[in-house]
């Protein structure tokens, strides 16, 4: 229950409640799942499968989520009689049924900064408010916020800590963590993996509204092709454009980027033409764009994100704490790994064996 998210919704006769685990409490066996249909527990592969996909870009390879979830309909759209034991049903509307459940799942999973991991359940039980977010910005350097540098830093005391869960850094450790404070204690932020998660929703949102943003570029960046990349960017021209890539021909065996999305143009245009003509040339433009779009945008996400030993002004690292706020399911990566752990203090009591 502590590390649960609570599901309500209802629709079209639908109608669906109980607790979703969050990916903190994901197992390596699928032995905490609980389904129940009009009060009888059942082990349905067509609800299994929803729930599966719901959490799909939530969890690390193959841990298993958990979770107790109550289904009602009208006892006449689903047959109970398909197995001697009861535990199997069939619904008459079985693709309604999916659908209704593996959305009602996303949206409980989604609730921003408040789906994270609940090793920070004190956190979660305080969500981040939702906004709109735009493109203006070039995650890739964060360069809108450096202009804000010279700003007078903000004194402990002018600090809302409860309007903002995940605090305020404090450090940049080995270029990889940001370590910030909070009023439990201290967050701990894998950069890379949140910056990730953070660019791969604003992605999706463009997407999902019919094209990504793009920028064209002031200097064209030109890679070595072969004649099947060639012909393949030339044959989904439609399908990169939609994507916030422009390319074209630049010699025999040469393409030219010209334009990229918004967030990733500062990052390597070079290599993210070659990783999505390659996803093109795998599978196609229309399941690229569909079935795959997720995976697709994860790795062209996974090309904008900081890096690494990249230093952070404390600027930088606040802008990318009250993004990681703003963000659904900020609480993973595009990979299903955690971007962020609390310790309380007193789990630092704890370490130096405070009290004893």
């Amino acid at each position: 229950m502590q590390a649960g998210l609570p599901v309500e919704a209802q629709s079209a006769g639908l109608h669906l409640s109980g607790i979703a685990g969050s990916p903190h409490a994901a197992r390596g066996r699928a032995d905490g799942q609980y389904f129940f249909v009009n009060g009888r527990f059942v082990r349905d592969r067509l609800l299994s499968h929803a729930a599966r996909e719901a959490y799909a870009e939530l969890l690390h390879g193959e841990r298993q989520p958990a979770y107790v979830l109550f289904l009602e309909l009208d006892p006449r759209a689903v047959d109970v009689n398909v197995h001697p034991a009861k535990t199997e049903v069939r619904f008459r509307d079985a693709r309604s049924v999916h659908q209704f459940v593996f959305h009602a799942l996303q949206r409980a999973l989604s609730p921003g900064a408040a789906a994270a991991p609940v090793a920070y359940a004190a956190l979660a039980a305080e969500p981040a408010t939702q906004r709109a977010l735009g493109l203006a910005q070039s995650p890739a350097a964060y360069q809108a916020f450096m202009a804000a540098a010279a700003a007078p830093a903000v004194l402990p005391q002018d600090r809302d800590e409860a309007s903002h869960p995940l605090g305020y850094a404090l450090a940049q450790l080995h270029g990889i963590y940001i370590l910030a404070q909070n009023r439990e204690g201290l967050v701990l932020v894998d950069m890379h993996a949140a910056h990730e998660r953070i660019v791969m929703e604003k992605l999706k949102k463009n997407l999902d509204a019919g094209a990504v943003q793009r920028q064209s570029l002031l200097v064209p960046a030109v890679l070595r092709a072969e004649a099947l990349d060639v012909a393949t960017a030339q044959d989904n021209r439609e399908a990169l454009e939609q994507l916030g890539l422009e390319l074209s021909v630049a010699g025999p065996n040469e393409l030219a980027v010209r334009a990229a999305p918004v967030p990733l143009a500062g990052g390597d245009v070079v290599a993210l033409a070659r990783d999505v003509l390659a996803e093109i040339r795998a599978y196609g433009a229309s399941q690229a764009l569909s079935a795959r779009q997720n995976e697709l945008l994860a790795t062209m996400a996974c090309h904008a994100a900081v890096r690494a030993n990249r230093a952070l002004t404390q600027v930088e690292m606040n802008a990318l704490l009250r993004e990681m706020e703003e963000t659904e399911r900020s609480g993973t990566c595009n990979h299903g790994r955690p971007t962020w752990y609390q310790l309380t203090l007193a789990d630092l009591d704890k370490l130096f064996m405070r009290g004893r």
